[in-house]
Formats: C-alpha cells, structure tokens, sequence
C-alpha cells in the first residue's frame, strides 16, 4: 500500500534531466513525443520537463492494446516514442534551463460523437500566454508550497497531471498512489495527510464504501469533475470532508468552462457552477453550451480544419454538450454528449466498440450504451443481435479493446429498438431492454 512522495525540489531536478535527455536525443520545441507508461515521477518530470522546453507531450493510455496504441501514434507522428522502461533512464540526462512555465499543453487524444479519436493541439504558447495560463489555474485552485497533492488518477489524463504540475510549479509536494485503488488511497490519505486532491465520482463512492473510511480532516480542497456527481455522494462528501473544501468543475479534454464552490451547489443543488474567471458560458437555440475563451486557452483538432471549424464560434468553443444557463450565470447540465459514456471517470466512445462488434462475422448488429450505476457512475452495456452469447461477445471483444471500454453487461437481441423515425436513442435503450441502474 506504499505510495511515492515527490517533492518540488526533486521533480525540478528530474525535469531539467530529462529535458537534457530529450535534447540530447535531438528534440526541441515544437516536436512531439509519445508517453506509453503508467504514472510515476520519471513521468511526470519527463512531461513537465518537455513542456517547459516547448516539447509536447503526446500522452497515450498505457492500458491500449497495441492495435489502438499504432494508430493514434500513426496521427500524432512523434518524433520519440517513449514506453515505461525509457523513463529512469531520461531522468539521468544532462540537466537543462527550464521556461518558469509550460510552454504548451499536453496533447491528449479524445472523441466526439464520431468515436473517432482526435488529438487536442494547443501549439506552442508565447511567454505572456505560457505566464497566463499557469496564473489562472493557481487563481482558481490557490496552489502553494504548503500542499500535498494526492495524486489518485491515471496522469495521461489532463485533469490529474494539471493538478500535479500546478502543484509542483507552487513548491508543493505530491503523494502518487498508482492506479486507482480505495484501499490503497486510504492508507495514503491517513499516512501522508494530503491537503489537496483531484478525484472523479466514482472514486468518493469507493472511498465511502470502505469498511474503514480514512481521515478526512487534512483536506482543504477535494475538486471533482469527469462525470456527473449522484446528489448522494456529493451531499455525503460535503458532510465527510472539511467545511468548504468540496469543489466541482466542469471541463474537457479540449478546455475548462465552469467552477462551482461548495456554497454554490448546496444553494442550488445539480450545478456545475459559473464560468471560469476571463470567460463566458453562452447557450444556443439548440440548448448546446458554448465557452468563450481567452487566447491561452485556443485548441485546434490535431490536423483536422473541419473538426476544428466545427467546435469554434469566433472565440468561444463547444464539445456539444446540452445544458441551461440559470440569471445568474449558474450552468446546469441537461445531458453530456449523447454517446458518451463516462465510466470510473473513462471516456468509452460506443461507436469505437461497435465497429470492433460488427467485425466479428455473427454479429448482425450492434449498439453499446451506458446504464447508471452505482459503482462506476456508468456501465457500459452492449446490446447485440447475431448467433453468438454474451461469453462469444465478450471473448471477440477481449484481444480488440482495451478492458475499461469492454461492456460489463451484453444482451443478445432479436433487433436493435429504435424510434419512430428508425434511429437508435443510445439514451432509451435501457429503459428499452428493461435494465435497471445498479444491475
């Protein structure tokens, strides 16, 4: 159950050597490179020390399976492609000046609607940029030197390594656990009396669903966000943690639009808060929610101009999500994308799951969806007509998907419902089979 404490001290000193490392390897700004590796502190220092350099880096889930894993590094077209065993090896590099800050974001991959993975480019910021954007997040999350950051999720995600870098620039220190574990997170919390984290839904309720719950009373901060909070959980995260240190924000891979203090969701229940200082929330005619940015904040699709068209309006950008806006700014989400399934705080993208489905020869059709639950927020749920079994359906699926995307449930059908108008509603299939959250 041991877990890692890194220092400020010691990750700049990483950063620096793996910078040098990369350097030595000819990589320099503007250049990507690809991370395949589980968290660690040769991770985070080599992607904080590519950044501050103007490196990105491209940060891939080390649970693909190999297949996943050449295409999205096909896109992204690194210049150098590092795996776990790479990383000690880097942190022993020359060391090398640093930028004070980022000079990029991380590129991440993420998918819309089409469940075709696309990278989220940010380019390379200048210095008033690079200043402003570290600047605002240490405005909204108030990092300092006192904080011990538990960091309890996966840092190829941008919520978590964001958290971890603004920690780290402030002179704080952090505690990494690994994967998510709730045993283990607890051992950490009561060992190392975190003062700061950053944690999806699901990982309060297993926390909450220990025998033994840890201390909480070292927190001034719980932020959390990657999928919507059930009102029972976060009242009791209210009411477990210290008077006001739960907070939620609403964001994506692309951007960051909302943050909601405690106060704020206890007088208006569902909230996911108001916009970010220096932006704006604006809801369409079709009820979809728009951010207005500022230029720090720009993202392009990875070398896909339409895609990119598509999410902008001037300076403000969508990743089509429905909600309302209440008078006094406050945003309520009617929906995340209707695909979407967020499950344990992972995106799973159905369409991705029905193409791998439908290659398989006894599959007629297919449609994945999620089904609320109180374990992951989300399970994923596939429905399938052909002649085969769920046991079939899920051994096609095990050599083609990563295991976080694979259904945990899989109803064999005689046909696929659909509306009136002959389209499938991923969001009635559910109530269509006749399954019930929790189940």
């Amino acid at each position: 159950m041991s877990a890692i404490v890194v220092t400020a001290d010691e990750s700049e000193r990483d950063q620096r050597a793996a910078a040098g490392a990369l350097a030595q390897r000819g990589l320099g700004s503007g250049d990507r490179v690809a991370i395949i590796a589980p968290g660690s502190p040769a991770y985070l220092a080599t992607a904080l020390g590519a950044l501050r350099t103007g490196i990105v880096p491209v940060l891939l889930n080390p649970s693909l399976l190999a297949d996943e894993q050449r295409a999205l590094l096909a896109d992204a077209d690194p210049a150098l492609i590092l795996r776990d065993g790479d990383l000690p090896e880097l942190i022993s590099g020359p060391p090398f000046e640093l930028a004070p800050w980022p000079l990029a974001r991380p590129m991440l991959y993420t998918s819309g609607t089409t469940g075709t993975p696309k990278g989220v480019w940010s380019g390379l910021l200048d210095e008033a940029d690079a200043a402003a954007l570290l600047a605002e997040e240490r405005a909204v999350w108030g990092f300092d030197a006192d904080d011990v950051h538990l960091v309890a999720s996966a840092l190829h995600h941008s919520a978590p390594l964001r958290f971890a870098a603004g920690t780290l620039a402030a002179g704080g220190s952090l505690v990494l656990t690994g994967a998510f574990d709730a045993a283990s997170v607890a051992y950490a919390i009561a060992t190392h009396r975190p003062t700061t984290t950053f944690v999806a839904p699901a990982h309060l309720q297993r926390i909450f669903a220990l025998a033994e719950p840890p201390p909480l009373d070292s927190f001034r901060l719980v932020a959390h966000a990657g999928a919507p909070c059930p009102d029972l959980v976060k009242q009791r995260a209210l009411n477990e943690f210290p008077a006001g240190s739960v907070w939620e924000f609403y964001g994506s891979t692309e951007g960051q639009l909302t943050v909601c203090a405690p106060d704020e969701w206890v007088a208006r229940p569902g909230t996911v808060g108001r916009a970010r200082p220096g932006r704006t929330l604006r809801r369409d005619i079709d009820g979809t929610i728009w951010c207005k940015v500022p230029r720090h904040a720009r993202f392009e699709y990875w070398r896909d101009p339409v895609k990119t068209a598509s999410a902008w309006d001037g300076d403000a950008f969508t990743v089509g999500d429905i909600g309302r806006i209440d008078a006094d700014g406050y945003l309520f989400l009617d929906g995340r994308r209707d695909d979407l399934v967020i499950t344990g705080g992972m995106n799973v993208y159905p369409l991705e799951i029905e193409r791998v489905l439908l290659g398989d020869p006894r599959v007629q059709d297919a449609v994945v969806f999620g089904v609320e639950d109180e374990r992951w927020g989300r399970r994923v749920c596939a429905a399938v007509v052909g002649d085969l079994d769920a046991a079939e359906v899920d051994e096609w699926l095990a050599g083609r998907v990563a295991p976080y995307k694979r259904p945990k449930q899989v109803v064999i059908v005689d046909s696929i419902p659909v509306s009136a108008t002959g389209k499938v509603r991923r969001s009635h299939m559910a109530a269509s089979l006749g399954l019930e959250a929790g189940t």
